[in-house]
Parts: C-alpha cells; sequence; structure tokens
C-alpha cells in the first residue's frame, strides 16, 4: 500500500485529497493544527470505507517542530503500516488573509510566508529521507498568481514562490523518481479566509467559463490523480484546477 502525507486535510481541500487518495487504495496520514476533530472525522471516514488512516498535529509555520514530527511520522508508518517510508506529500495546508499591499503588516507578511512557502520547503525537506524512490509531491498553489487579484498580494507572491520551487523539487529529486507538481486551484467552495459570500461568489462564477465556482472535490480528485500512476509521466508541471477561469 502506497502512502501519502497529507498537511492541512482536516477541511477543504485537503480533506478531500485525503478521501479521493483513501478511495485509490493510499494510506494517509493527515495532519491538522486547530481543527483535531475534523482530523479525526476523516480518519474515521477512510476507515469506515475499509482504507487505513492516521493525523498528526502540525503547524507547517514553525520549522523547529519539524524534526519531531518527523519521528511521529516516522513511529506511525511502523506502527499502523509495518513501514519505514511513505510515498507521497501534498504540502496543502494554508490560510487567507484579504489586505490590501497599503495596509499589509509585516507580521500578517511573515505569517503567509511561512506557512505557504518556507514551511513547504523545510517540512519536504525533513520528510525526505522518509520518502521512498519513485514518489510524488503536490504542492497547492493558487490561481492568483496568474490572475491578479487585488488585496491577495502577499498569498499570491508567495504560491507564485512555490510554484518556482515545485519545478526546482522536480529537478533535484529525479534522481530518485520522484515527482513533483503544482495543482492551482480558482475559487473554490471552503472556509479559507472566512469563505465567499454569495455576491462575491456570483461573481466569481461569471468570470468562470463553466459558469460555478469550484467544490473541494474538484481539486482533491486531480490532487489523487496526480499521485497515482495515472499521472506517472506528469513532472515539473503546474495545472490550474478552476473551470476556465478569466479566460
Amino acid at each position: 500500500m502506497r502512502i501519502a502525507i497529507i498537511t492541512g486535510a482536516s477541511r477543504g481541500l485537503g480533506r478531500s485529497a485525503a478521501l479521493q487518495c483513501a478511495q485509490r487504495g493510499m494510506g494517509v496520514i493527515v495532519t491538522y493544527n486547530s481543527h483535531p476533530q475534523g482530523a479525526q472525522a476523516v480518519v474515521e471516514d477512510i476507515a469506515r470505507a475499509g482504507g487505513k488512516a492516521a493525523a498528526l498535529p502540525l503547524d507547517v509555520s514553525q520549522t523547529s517542530g519539524f524534526p519531531a514530527f518527523r519521528d511521529r511520522v516516522s513511529e506511525t508508518l511502523k506502527t499502523v503500516w509495518s513501514r519505514d517510508s511513505f510515498d507521497f506529500l501534498v504540502n496543502n495546508a494554508g490560510y487567507g488573509l484579504f489586505e490590501p499591499i497599503a495596509s499589509v503588516s509585516e507580521a500578517q507578511f511573515d505569517g503567509l510566508f511561512n506557512v505557504h512557502l518556507k514551511g513547504p520547503f523545510f517540512l519536504t525537506q525533513t520528510l525526505l529521507p522518509l520518502m521512498a524512490d519513485g514518489g510524488a509531491i503536490v504542492n497547492v498553489t493558487s490561481a492568483t498568481t496568474r490572475v491578479a487579484t487585488a488585496g491577495v498580494a502577499p498569498y499570491a507572491a508567495f504560491k507564485g514562490g512555490l510554484e518556482v520551487l515545485t519545478r526546482y523539487m522536480a529537478k533535484e529529486f529525479g534522481d530518485r523518481r520522484i515527482r513533483a507538481n503544482a495543482v492551482a486551484p480558482g475559487a473554490i467552495r471552503t472556509d479559507l479566509g472566512g469563505g465567499l459570500s454569495e455576491d462575491f461568489e456570483a461573481l466569481l462564477a461569471g468570470q468562470t467559463a463553466l459558469g460555478r465556482i469550484g467544490e473541494p472535490d474538484d481539486v482533491g480528485r486531480v490532487v489523487a490523480s496526480l499521485l497515482s500512476d495515472e499521472g506517472g509521466w506528469i513532472n515539473a508541471q503546474s495545472i490550474e484546477v478552476a473551470g476556465g477561469y478569466n479566460i
């Protein structure tokens, strides 16, 4: 059984990706920061469907906690799956902030940077010794890297950095046959950043070729597909999953 670690999987896109991966026969380690009940619910949903999963706490903004997290991952792999390695990493954990450049504080800037770029960089580095050759990484970025949206400049800038980092991961990990791709969601109906108002949903749907905003499963299915054998020849790509937003 192949095993995926998915950060920020207690709700939203991460939850969907975890369930979609489990449906494809993968074991899943889901991480959570402030919502343990949601993570445990994901584990229970997977177990009821006949799969195996575990939930571990992780604050992606605190790199000092990564070595201890790696140790917990190693212990969980041995206890639950009798393995000493995992196959897939999905860097998904994140949060949104709506603030114009003129009023973004340094603390807000640093918080977004730590979660959306620094965290994935050093978490990947920390977990790399436990990742099996022939595995895969998916970094969740954003369609805001392509379409400038006023009020999300730091978030979009760091997601853009993560897209660049994805290509470097593919280049540097290629000798171990580890693929790396980015998935860039458009507007999705989740509670990221407090969710979307009805009026804003309608506006975004009107700017999307398929006439609606996305659902978590629209993205979760793509993440799981990239990790599976079907995505085995896709590497170093950024795939926008946005229904044709602003084209």
